[in-house]
């Protein structure tokens, strides 16, 4: 116990010098360039407080849960005894269908629960007038991001180059961008930011380091990371598929005549 309370203090330590800054500069341009006294000081004060708090917790929990777990199901669902294969045996990428299988739900329940995704998505409805709904565009960046990671997983497992993927991944944004609608272009290249932030970072990271080490002839350095580049660039595809889908809907129903709908 005496041990986990010297670590938090550690951990609130670091956490507040890393905070201080940004807390500085917001006061410096209030008091030497706005030149008016803070609103609501109490509360901002209180506020920075919470901050402080919830990410020295945060930061525990994924030092102390998190990436354990992660490294931990890796090193379960790339034991040879579960794939049911010898331990000599060549790497063959067929037999790690559980592997994507659970890149792919992690990469959707951490998107799920990403908070900036929750606010940027919150904020596009407002501002679209609810012509694009927070949750089908949460849902749409999901299904990239678990598309994505899952992919990266296969990339590990086979030890294929990056940038091939990369490169492909981005040509298809390209591609997609001339025949998309021109208010949701921003918002989707958006979408392959807000994705890689608090939730899904750690999580992904710890998995992808963890089948690096558990697959034979694997490197964590070479091929652990990589996976927040695919969660990046693939919530794009999706969320411009999304467009595209919408786009098709509203057209055929547009096009259907009324008494068929009646």
């Amino acid at each position: 116990m005496t041990e986990f309370l010297v670590h938090l203090g550690q951990v609130v330590s670091d956490t507040l010098l890393d905070v201080l800054p940004i807390a500085l500069i917001l006061f410096f341009f209030q008091a030497l360039v706005i030149r008016k006294k803070p609103a609501n000081l109490k509360r901002i004060l209180i506020g920075f407080f919470y901050v402080l708090i919830g990410l020295s917790l945060f930061l525990v929990g994924l030092q102390e849960a998190l990436f354990p777990i992660g490294k931990t199901m890796a090193e379960m669902l790339t034991n040879p005894t579960f794939l049911g294969i010898s331990k000599t045996a060549p790497i063959e990428w067929q037999d790690y269908i559980w592997v994507y299988v659970f890149a792919a739900a992690i990469g959707f329940a951490t998107t799920i629960a990403e908070p900036s995704l929750i606010a940027v998505s919150l904020k596009a409805q407002e501002v679209s007038g609810g012509a694009l709904r927070a949750f089908e565009l949460r849902i749409a960046v999901a299904i990239g991001v678990a598309f994505g990671v899952s992919i990266g997983a296969y990339r590990i497992v086979s030890g294929t180059p990056l940038p091939y993927y990369i490169m492909a991944g981005y040509g298809l944004v390209i591609v997609q961008t001339f025949f998309a609608t021109k208010s949701i272009i921003p918002l989707a290249y958006d979408t392959g930011g807000v994705t890689t932030s608090t939730v899904t970072v750690p999580v992904v990271a710890a998995l992808g380091l963890g089948l690096a080490s558990a697959i034979p002839g694997r490197s964590p350095l070479l091929d652990g990371f990589g996976l927040i580049a695919f969660a990046s660039v693939f919530p794009i595809v999706s969320v411009l598929g999304y467009d595209r889908l919408i786009h098709w809907l509203r057209v055929r129903k547009e096009n259907t005549p009324k008494e068929e709908i009646t």
